[in-house]
């Protein structure tokens, strides 16, 4: 399906009825991450999975910022176009800055819709304070970061396999649905390497995701992480933790960076559970 929205066209799944689960997916993919889990929930409740503008079927316009609150902006749009309301939002990666403004509770971006909240190997801080993800971050972000990601597609080509916790589990036809949509070199810059440059450059964003963290701290929460995530190690799973200790969380050893990509089963036995 598709919705014509301020800043540009955007593709959605829109797949089953009853109350309604909000994927948000994060880089370098789309909402085919999902699918596993739509294909199970959709039974029994309506999943709704948004291309970011730029990702997927989306349209790429050259104008709009590619950054994590310019997209929560326009999910925002998105979910009050449809009328979305008590929303479980299910998010990942980068899906987290950009969807979690919708439980803010104030502000902005805050639209009050959410009733509880599924995280999958995310964040809600920002990341200059954490002396590694700084590191990676400044590397990724700069000028050799850009050269990577234009000339290597380095987003999809290295990193995105490094963060599997069994490479195997990224087969050639998993790889290619999300290698096809950025086989244009502008493209990788424009929309990816503008998120790479955004994990430190996005700080206030992220900032004012943990300042007004108390709201989520209300909602029931489900963590579910991959611990053999090179990107979000166990160390920021402790971090959540801290953040939220009356959340559910649930670990996954075998999995990656991507657990309802490796680890569907699993993620999704723990997400039924989560709903009942």
């Amino acid at each position: 399906m598709r919705i014509a929205l301020t800043d540009g066209e955007m593709h959605y799944v829109d797949e089953g009825t009853g109350p309604p689960i909000l994927f948000v997916h994060g880089t370098p993919t789309n909402s085919y991450e999902y699918r596993h889990l739509i294909a199970a929930l959709s039974t029994r409740f309506r999943c709704i999975a948004p291309d970011h503008l730029g990702f997927g079927e989306s349209s790429r316009p050259r104008a709009f910022a590619y950054t994590p609150e310019a997209h929560a902006r326009v999910l925002k749009e998105f979910v009050e176009r449809l009328d979305l309301k008590d929303l479980t939002l299910v998010v990942h990666d980068f899906g987290g800055p950009i969807g979690l403004p919708l439980v803010a509770g104030r502000g902005e971006l805050g639209v009050g819709s959410v009733k509880q909240v599924v995280i999958l190997n995310s964040w809600a801080w920002p990341l200059d304070d954490d002396p590694k993800m700084a590191r990676g971050a400044r590397l990724i972000g700069g000028a050799i970061g850009r050269f990577l990601y234009r000339y290597a597609n380095a987003s999809l080509r290295l990193i995105m396999p490094s963060a599997y916790g069994d490479r195997k589990k990224l087969t050639k036809e998993i790889h290619r649905r999300y290698l096809d949509v950025f086989r244009d070199r502008d493209a990788r810059v424009l929309v990816l390497h503008a998120l790479a440059k955004s994990l430190l450059g996005s700080r206030a964003h992220y900032q004012s995701l943990l300042d007004r963290l108390e709201r989520l701290c209300a909602m029931r929460v489900l963590i579910v992480w991959g611990m053999k995530d090179s990107a979000f190690q166990p160390y920021q799973l402790a971090r959540w933790r801290r953040l939220l200790p009356e959340a559910q969380v649930e670990t996954i050893e075998s999995a990656g960076h991507w657990p309802h990509e490796e680890e569907p089963a699993r993620v999704l036995a723990a997400i039924e559970r989560f709903l009942k």
